[in-house]
């Protein structure tokens, strides 16, 4: 029989496309920062070791034969969270940029029964590398965008550091969750399905090698996607609405 660890049912959710040669820092780091939480790396559709380097350093792998993309690979994570009863599952980059000191500060704040999603924001904490321009103005306005449609500041509206609880992870596993890029509009999504969001102050750092999918003419599509995605939420809300007033 394991041990009994100090947090048996809390998860750490790891995707990982390409990322052997960074595992073995960012686990390591984990298991400091953040030690009694299981850990599963999805691996996705990647064509080096990242799955057995993962397995290697005790970590759970979940492979997918194909790359599904990030949202892909997280809402499986978010399915093996659900299947295997875990009440809290925070989500992590496996590139080293999520500081896992930030790993206890989300979770604590989804424990204290306030929200259900916490959400890691590096602009109420501290971004320790060089973002693309691009990128950082459209951060810009969908922060704008987010707050003003829910009605609370949101400064990071595109972080992926995030702990959810038990009722998050079973809304996200099967449905309404974007297989790309799952970022401002999963915001919305849940402020329109009524959970309660949150930003907690953490630090983002310079991935530790490799490139990062946000690469060379990427953060161009992203904004014209992601863009593409909140207009999309919009409407089926609105389209929500107009049903329960013809009702």
């Amino acid at each position: 029989m394991p041990p009994e660890t100090p947090f048996p049912h809390r998860l750490i959710i790891m995707p990982a496309h390409n990322e052997a040669g960074n595992l073995p820092r960012v686990i390591a780091e984990i298991r400091v920062a953040a030690p009694g939480y299981d850990l599963v790396v999805i691996d996705d559709g990647s064509t080096d070791r990242t799955a057995a380097v993962a397995a290697s350093l005790g970590a759970a792998v979940v492979t997918l034969p194909v790359n599904l993309g990030y949202g892909g690979a997280v809402q499986t994570g978010f399915r093996y969270a659900v299947r295997h009863d875990y009440d809290l599952a925070v989500v992590m980059d496996a590139d080293g940029q999520h500081d896992p000191a930030g790993v206890n500060l989300l979770a604590n704040a989804v424990d204290k029964g306030e929200v259900d999603v916490a959400v890691g924001s590096r602009f109420r904490g501290r971004m320790d590398y060089h973002q693309p321009w691009v990128k950082r103005i459209g951060m810009s306005v969908f922060a704008w965008t987010v707050s003003r449609i829910t009605r609370r500041e949101v400064t990071d509206p595109t972080s992926g550091y995030q702990a959810l609880n038990r009722a998050a992870l079973r809304f996200f596993a099967y449905d309404n969750y974007p297989s790309d890029y799952p970022d401002a509009d999963t915001l919305l999504v849940l402020h329109y399905a009524g959970f309660r969001v949150s930003e907690i102050p953490v630090t983002m750092r310079e991935r530790i090698s490799g490139v990062s999918m946000h690469s060379g003419w990427k953060p161009i599509y992203y904004v014209l996607k992601m863009w593409l995605a909140i207009g999309i939420v919009l409407l089926r809300q609105g389209t929500h609405a107009s049903a329960h007033r013809v009702d």
